[in-house]
């Protein structure tokens, strides 16, 4: 059987209100309902989680941004990763590029991580490059970004970790250019290669890779199916619920004759 494939959804500081949070989240779960082919997550603010969990169906599950490494404490601001397995929260994105940017170390992002596993938790783990180049300092940089996380993490935790690629210089505002298909396999390829070398192949296969660079309607697809990609780590198109509906419905594979005719057009 195929396995499913997992679209993850990253609110980032947004909606602005309940209200709209819980719709959006309605209409997500629809969407997530009428999929064989995709497991959906949804990761809104923190102040949602309570809310949102009310609503929660099979369909769709939920997850966090971030979390605290310290389980209680004197810390103003954070969440501990018990706060939200309490909440039953299923996943945690633990290095995003947003959060490094704000000055999220290495050591800061395995201690995150390892805090989630301690949670029964799964750690949604973002990689990524700012800069691409042609003798291979990305495909090091990566690397040592996904040793760094696991460092001292046990191979029954990493058997139901999640590694997100990102590539910085293709997100946002200031995006060279867009990622390409090549380019994201290429990446998926160096993060197998790195968990087999960290833990073994067997584990390297568990592991779930997602593409979470721009994605949107009109690119999931390839991404999910020309890439070497379990899954998607999605920002923006993730509040539009109509975008989003369109790339949870670009986990199901094309029909054979769709197929056929795509290919005719292209020669």
């Amino acid at each position: 059987m195929q396995k499913k494939k997992l679209i993850v959804a990253n609110w980032k500081m947004a909606p602005a209100g309940t209200k709209e949070a819980q719709g959006i989240f309605r209409d997500i779960a629809k969407a997530g309902a009428g999929s064989r082919t995709a497991r959906v997550v949804v990761c809104p603010p923190f102040v949602f989680l309570p809310t949102l969990a009310a609503l929660r169906s099979k369909s769709v599950a939920l997850g966090a941004q971030d979390v605290f490494w310290e389980k209680d404490g004197a810390f103003t601001g954070e969440i501990s990763a018990a706060m939200l397995a309490d909440l039953r929260t299923q996943s945690v994105i633990v290095g995003h590029s947003e959060r490094r940017a704000l000055g999220d170390t290495d050591e800061m992002v395995n201690r995150k991580l390892r805090a989630v596993c301690v949670a029964g938790i799964t750690p949604v783990l973002c990689v990524g490059e700012s800069v691409r180049d042609h003798e291979g300092g990305h495909v090091i940089f990566v690397r040592d970004q996904i040793r760094a996380a696991l460092q001292g993490v046990k191979r029954s935790d990493a058997l139901r970790l999640v590694v997100a690629y990102e590539p910085i210089w293709a997100i946002g505002k200031n995006a060279v250019r867009p990622a390409t298909t090549e380019e994201g396999m290429e990446m998926a390829i160096v993060i197998k290669k790195t968990l087999t070398d960290l833990f073994d192949r067997a584990t390297a296969d568990a592991v779930t890779i997602l593409y979470g660079g721009s994605v949107d309607e009109k690119n999931a697809r390839e991404f999910l199916w020309n890439a070497g990609m379990d899954g998607l780590l999605v920002g923006r198109a993730s509040l539009s619920p109509k975008s989003f509906a369109a790339i949870i419905a670009s986990a199901a594979p094309l029909p054979k004759t769709s197929a056929v005719v795509k290919r005719r057009k292209h020669r």
